[in-house]
């Protein structure tokens, strides 16, 4: 009990480390932090949560199995949504199949308080009606830059871009989510 509580007040650094030098427990409590956004960030590319489940304990697999790759001038949350990535998309291609976010609502995933970190509007449903009908590409940078707040930096690394390009399509992802919003009378 007192262990585990000593491991939730530890920063994901020194929990790296612990894991490092051998502490399972430090592993067990770097899943717990992130398994959920994992999935939920999974589940943007592979449309499933069973497959998005998998792909996150693959996440996890990879990250047990070659602990001493992680580069520590990256935050911890960068290095797992980045190998989750990879996983996603080497998942959808070997399917060759690309189901679209409309086939699972947004308000079913108990996303983070989208109305306040997102647009500031009162009513989810409408955002998620409205994030449904935009590109999936906006819909993953809205999703990592405004729900799960990485900054601009730890998104090059995420998706493999550079800055002006991620600072470009979020911009585009915004806009594109206003016109929507603009269209439907949700917005003045």
């Amino acid at each position: 009990m007192l262990e585990d509580l000593v491991l939730k007040e530890k920063t994901d650094v020194e929990l790296y480390n612990d894991f490092l030098n051998g502490n399972k427990e430090a592993f067990n409590e770097i899943v717990k932090r992130y398994r959920n956004t994992l999935i939920l960030f999974i589940l943007k590319y592979v449309k499933n949560i069973e497959i998005s489940e998998d792909l996150s304990q693959d996440t996890f697999v990879y990250v047990l199995v070659n602990k001493k790759e992680y580069d520590f001038k990256y935050s911890l949350k960068t290095y797992l949504f980045t190998i989750a990535k990879c996983r996603a998309i080497n998942y959808m291609k070997k399917q060759k199949r690309n189901i679209p976010l409309s086939d699972i609502p947004l308000e079913d995933l108990h996303i983070i308080d989208i109305d306040e970190r997102l647009i500031k509007q009162e009513n989810k449903e409408i955002i998620s009606k409205a994030l449904e009908k935009i590109k999936m590409e906006y819909q993953i940078l809205i999703y990592l830059r405004d729900i799960q707040g990485f900054n601009y930096k730890e998104i090059c690394k995420i998706l493999d871009k550079t800055m002006p390009q991620v600072k470009i399509s979020i911009y585009r992802a915004r806009k594109s989510l206003e016109k929507v919003l603009r269209k439907e009378g949700e917005v003045c």
